[in-house]
């Protein structure tokens, strides 16, 4: 079973795909390999000359809820919401295993690469509060909202900004534990920050901004649950990197 998006059924056409070529052809190179999925680069041409690439999450077999059906149903949400991310090639299941195909976002990076090679916070500041804004007032968490899943271009002066992986992306909850639902998401973005070249302030006017925006509630008091949530976020993340050493390779840059 293979559902295609509209805009990619003439190319998937051209290409003759099938669900189980994507567990099969030898063009789609695993980058990451864990427990329960793969993330591979898949480098196509076409009769004609043009190139471009995909991104191809397979998942290990599994019974019950299908990962790649939530994943899309992640991205629609999104899409649904204007909440501005990739798009879906295709998603499918072959056998007892699913996957996900995602099309490259040429030109953007992620927001924490950039900062490492040396683009300034600052210029990111804005546009990263604002995104993160429109998501939980369009009614969604991310629950993966680690820089990373920015990824962010330079447009004429202005800045740009795709998120990705969608995979855990969910409606927010009613009143009872809808709070607590973004402070997780605000605590991941936090946490993300502390290894790169952001300074205190730059945090500070961060989530100052993002409180204008939402209306959640008071800043000082925002920032403190974040902060508890954060380091729980450490906690847990120094056992997975012992556990899964590869768990945090980053995917290879053209």
């Amino acid at each position: 079973m293979m559902r295609i998006s509209p805009r990619f059924k003439s190319l998937a056409a051209q290409l003759g795909l099938t669900a189980a070529d994507i567990f099969s052809h030898p063009a789609i190179k695993p980058w990451r390999t864990l427990s329960d999925r793969e993330n591979c680069l898949w480098d196509l041409a076409v009769p004609g000359g043009e190139q471009f690439r995909w991104h191809v999450k397979r998942f290990a077999p599994h019974s019950g809820s299908d990962p790649a059906r939530q994943e899309a149903a992640g991205y629609a949400a999104l899409r649904r919401r204007k909440i501005p991310t990739a798009d879906v090639v295709a998603w499918g299941r072959h056998e007892n295993r699913s996957f996900i195909i995602t099309a490259d976002l040429a030109g953007f990076r992620p927001a924490d690469k950039l900062i490492e090679s040396g683009e300034p916070f600052e210029r990111l500041l804005i546009p990263t509060a604002e995104l993160a804004a429109s998501l939980h007032n369009s009614g969604l968490h991310h629950r993966d909202l680690y820089l990373c899943h920015f990824l962010a271009r330079s447009l004429d002066g202005k800045v740009e900004l795709r998120l990705i992986d969608a995979a855990r992306v969910r409606r927010l909850p009613g009143a009872l534990t809808r709070r607590r639902w973004i402070v997780k998401d605000l605590a991941q973005f936090h946490y993300s920050t502390l290894a790169l070249p952001i300074s205190d302030s730059q945090r500070r006017r961060w989530l100052e901004h993002y409180v204008l925006l939402t209306g959640i509630g008071r800043a000082e008091a925002l920032a403190d649950s974040i902060a508890r949530k954060s380091a729980m976020i450490a906690a847990h993340d120094r056992k997975l990197r012992q556990r899964q050493p590869g768990r945090h390779v980053s995917i290879p840059e053209k």
